[in-house]
């Protein structure tokens, strides 16, 4: 197994979560995060000053995939969150040892 996590816009969350329900990924798990990559924040005009902003917020999806899913998870992650400008995101996947379901014990490997 492997977890897909990508960090993505908040306003392309709902059409990721749809397009891997579609999919068949319904595990997921959605924390609100902040952070920066190569735009390096933005300025925003405040009371007629320029602010600028460099965290700013983001989504970290986080899906558990068989090792089989991992490519169509991420297609159809980058198919959902594409913006085509500067900040879309990243997906980072990482290999599982081993899971446990908490309810019943069960181990997967």
């Amino acid at each position: 197994m492997h977890l897909v996590t990508a960090i993505i816009r908040p306003e392309r969350l709902d059409f990721v979560k749809k397009i891997l329900e579609d999919r068949g990924f319904y595990g997921m798990t959605i924390t609100e995060v902040r952070g920066r990559g190569e735009q390096k924040g933005i300025s925003l005009q405040f009371r007629g000053g320029t602010m600028s902003v460099d965290m700013l917020p983001k989504c970290r999806v986080e899906v558990a995939v068989k090792d089989e899913d991992v490519d169509t998870a991420i297609e159809a992650i980058c198919e959902a969150a594409r913006t085509g400008k500067v900040g879309d995101g990243k997906i980072f996947v990482l290999p599982i040892a081993r899971t446990v379901r908490v309810r019943t014990g069960e181990v997967t490997v």
